[in-house]
């Protein structure tokens, strides 16, 4: 029954785009609901993960605007896709980017963690399609640099997971928003958590097409069970990550999630980790080693459970059993995706025993539990081939990094206008003392006087900027005549290298003269 792409309906030079990288052929959810969406009606779309969702939405879009070409203009989207993270997001971007580009449409990602300046120049730039999570897509409408009142067509992905991480509110408040009588798209694996008042309120006489039930993609992979004392758990974990292949572990913490990828890339299995507590930049560059092979592990918490693909992830370890069961599916399915083999394997200690099994009760899987050793028969098989170790390199630091940016020794002496502050790196002339001497010049003062008088230096002076005065205190022991004889004499003598900060720090009533 499998048909071809060009008998659906699409247009040949995405077919050709398609088939450049190896689809030939449309996947069921794809053939299902093409016919559909490639004549602008509304679609229901539930199938599972993995299944192909992404190409089924993205190509009726990019065809049907292609189809009616317009002056871009700016602020004023013609498409909108919205996405529950920004690893999806940006996963759908990678997907419906080459489509649009043949068709010359400008698309552009929005989220939040990031500086919105260069996606409210994109927006004023003028944007076809707009790839949004909802959250920063919000900002940026009550802002007035996005306005959806010229929408033509509206897509909503993963609509369950909006639900669950709260956003169906906000949700809601977008598509108000929109003009009445545009095509709505909307897929999810489930209806449950007020998505089907969603279904209701906004999509008008929609064809429903499920695909397989959100637990038959789980079917398909090779689940296994292993019950090891908490203990041993560790060195398992350890052991399970030393293929050869691509492998995501999940872990409930982001700390936990962290701890584990630097335990595992110590032990010479190359690892990152992605969770929430990264910054954009990071969770980029941790998915680009994953994705190139620099790294082999990718240890995750549940922001990755959706919107990850790289291809080739042939094992999932829940190294902490998830909370609940969709959990269980969606983190499971980073594997066996699009047709491919996987196994998923689940850790389990003793006393979880009885949670794990309502767990994949849930979830529709029947498995039986393996007590196991690290050196088990079991563990063996699902490891593979073992790699190579790699030698751990410690990350470069940020405090690593600011000597380097230092002055040279008697650069910038003389100037009152250089910035000072930090040992050695201001021009006081402070390199030619050592930060003993610094120390025993300072002994005669109380508590009270080195407070104070930090207070006074955190102020910036004026001819320059000193950024940490504790660290200031200590450029040289230049800098203590010219306080105290400020004190004593009231007059301001100059230190070595520069001006000195001693009249700005005295009381004494010649000092306010100057």
């Amino acid at each position: 029954m499998t048909s071809t792409f060009s008998a659906l309906g699409v247009p040949e030079n995405l077919v050709q785009v398609l088939s450049a990288k190896g689809i030939d052929s449309p996947f069921p959810i794809q053939e299902a609901t093409l016919p559909s969406t490639l004549t602008g009606g509304d679609v229901l779309g539930r199938g599972q993960t993995g299944s192909g969702k992404t190409l089924a939405f993205s190509m009726p879009l990019v065809a049907r605007l292609a189809a009616r070409p317009q002056r871009r203009k700016a602020r004023f989207p013609r498409a909108l896709i919205m996405a529950p993270t920004r690893e999806l997001a940006t996963q759908i971007a990678k997907t419906v980017d080459p489509l649009a580009a043949v068709n010359n449409l400008r698309t552009t990602v929005i989220y939040g963690g990031v500086a919105q300046s260069r996606q409210e120049k994109a927006m004023n730039e003028g944007v076809d399609i707009v790839i949004a999570c909802p959250g920063r897509l919000d900002d940026l409408i009550s802002q007035k640099i996005v306005d959806l009142s010229q929408l033509e067509i509206s897509v909503l992905d993963e609509a369950d997971h909006m639900a669950d991480m709260g956003f169906l509110p906000v949700v809601r408040r977008i598509m108000d928003r929109m003009p009445t009588g545009i095509q709505h798209m909307l897929f999810s694996a489930t209806l449950d958590n007020g998505v089907d008042k969603v279904v209701k309120r906004y999509l008008n006489n929609p064809t429903i097409h499920s695909v397989d039930a959100p637990k038959a993609a789980v079917n398909t992979m090779e689940h296994h069970v292993f019950v090891i004392p908490n203990d041993d758990k560790k060195e398992l974990v350890r052991v399970l990550a030393q293929g050869t292949s691509r492998r995501i572990m999940f872990m409930r913490t982001k700390h936990h999630a962290k701890k584990m990828a630097v335990l595992l890339s110590k032990a010479g299995v190359p690892a990152v980790d992605l969770h929430g507590n990264l910054s954009q930049n990071a969770r980029d560059r941790n998915l680009a080693a994953f994705s190139s092979g620099e790294a082999k592990v990718l240890v995750a918490t549940d922001v990755a459970a959706r919107g990850v693909h790289v291809d080739g992830v042939e094992l999932v370890v829940h190294i902490d059993p998830p909370a609940e069961h969709k959990a269980y599916l969606h983190r499971s399915g980073r594997t066996a995706r699009a047709g491919s083999s996987g196994v998923v394997v689940t850790i389990c200690t003793p006393d979880q025993q009885g949670d794990v099994a309502s767990l994949l009760k849930q979830a529709g899987i029947k498995v039986p539990f393996e007590k196991v050793g690290v050196d088990s028969q079991a563990v063996m098989d699902v490891v593979g081939e073992v790699a190579e170790p790699v030698a751990y390199v410690a990350p470069v630091k940020q405090q690593q990094r600011n000597p380097a940016k230092k002055r040279p020794s008697g650069e910038g002496q003389g100037s009152g206008s250089s910035r000072g502050g930090r040992g050695g790196r201001g021009s006081r002339g402070g390199q030619q003392s050592t930060e003993s001497n610094s120390r025993q010049g300072s002994r005669g003062r109380s508590e009270r006087s080195q407070s104070e008088s930090g207070q006074r230096a955190s102020r910036p002076a004026r001819g320059g900027a000193t950024e940490r005065p504790a660290r200031g205190s200590r450029s040289g022991s230049s800098e203590r005549p010219a306080r105290q004889g400020s004190r004593n004499s009231g007059a301001a003598a100059p230190a070595a290298g520069g001006r000195s900060r001693g009249p700005r720090r005295a009381t004494s009533p010649a000092t306010r003269s100057r």
